[in-house]
C-alpha cells in the first residue's frame, strides 16, 4: 500500500486587530510556543516563528491533509483565546481578518527561517506594510489595496 509523500512550506502572516502593538516582548516567547502548539496539533511542523508586536510570520511544514485557511483560522482562534485568557492586555485580543500565505521551496528553507527570525533587526529598516507589499509583489499576487490589512 502507498503513503503519501509531501513538501510543502509555506509562511502566514497575520496582523494584531488594528494594528496595534500589543504583543510584549515579555510574552512574546510563550505565545510563539502556543502557537507553536496549535501547529503540531494540527499536524504540522513550526518550522520558525516571531511574533512581532502588531503581526506574526510563522514558517510551516504543511501536512496534505491540512489546508493553509483551516491552519490559519485555528492560529488565531486559539491564540486570540490564549491572549484573553491570560489576561496581557486590557480590552479584547483579535488578530485582523485574513491572512497572506507564501509557498516556499526546500532550497529556500534556511533563508526564510533566518528572515523569520530576524524580524526585529528587519523591521528597523522596514515597515510592516512595505514588508507586506514587497512580499505580495514579489510572489505576483495580484490584490485591491482595500483588502490589505489596516495600516493605521
Amino acid at each position: 500500500m502507498a503513503n503519501t509523500y509531501t513538501q510543502m512550506y509555506v509562511q502566514i502572516v497575520f496582523a494584531v486587530k488594528g494594528r496595534e502593538n500589543l504583543i510584549t516582548e515579555k510574552n512574546r516567547i510563550e505565545l510563539e510556543k502556543y502557537i507553536c502548539g496549535i501547529i503540531k496539533n494540527k499536524k504540522s511542523k513550526p518550522l520558525a516563528i516571531y511574533c512581532n508586536p502588531d503581526h506574526t510570520h510563522v514558517l510551516v511544514g504543511l501536512h496534505p491533509e491540512v489546508s493553509v485557511s483551516d491552519l490559519s483560522r485555528d492560529i488565531k482562534a486559539n491564540s486570540s483565546k490564549f491572549v484573553n485568557e491570560k489576561k496581557w492586555i486590557t480590552g479584547k485580543f483579535q488578530w485582523q481578518d485574513g491572512f497572506g500565505a507564501f509557498t516556499y521551496s526546500k532550497s529556500q528553507i534556511d533563508p526564510v527561517i533566518k528572515y523569520v527570525l530576524n524580524q526585529p533587526e528587519h523591521h528597523k529598516k522596514q515597515t510592516f506594510k512595505e514588508e507586506y507589499l514587497l512580499m505580495l509583489e514579489k510572489f505576483e499576487i495580484a490584490y485591491d489595496e482595500q483588502y490589505l490589512f489596516e495600516w493605521y
